[in-house]
């Protein structure tokens, strides 16, 4: 599991679109599999959840991403899942990091 967290500026619906297309550039066998909205007043929360081939791996593995708050101030989460190998212990974890890394640069420049 590997996971990216951080506090973000802007338009959620923005935020939350550039988010999506960096995952579905960000890989060819990338795909959407669902997601959830909710808002109340001001309060925003969008979860998406995303899955790619691992070559490293030869396994799928999973992107959760979660978008929450409001006024223009929101916390993302992003946990990947999924891509190891190994029975007892987690090895091989390569697969989920880099999945992860198709957000950052969206993230960081927000």
């Amino acid at each position: 599991m590997a996971k990216y967290e951080k506090v973000v500026h802007g338009d959620f619906d923005d935020i939350i679109n550039k988010l999506h297309d960096a995952v579905m550039k960000g890989s060819m066998s990338a795909s959407y599999e669902d997601s959830s909205n909710f808002s109340n007043g001001d309060f925003q929360c969008a979860v998406r959840i995303y899955e790619r081939y691992s070559a490293m791996g030869s396994n799928r593995v999973s992107l959760s991403i979660t978008l929450v708050g409001g006024r223009g101030e929101y916390y993302l989460s992003a946990i990947t899942s999924g891509g190891s190998q190994g029975i007892v212990f987690k090895l091989n974890t390569y697969g989920e990091e880099s999945f992860l890394e198709t957000i950052r640069d969206v993230v960081d420049s927000l």
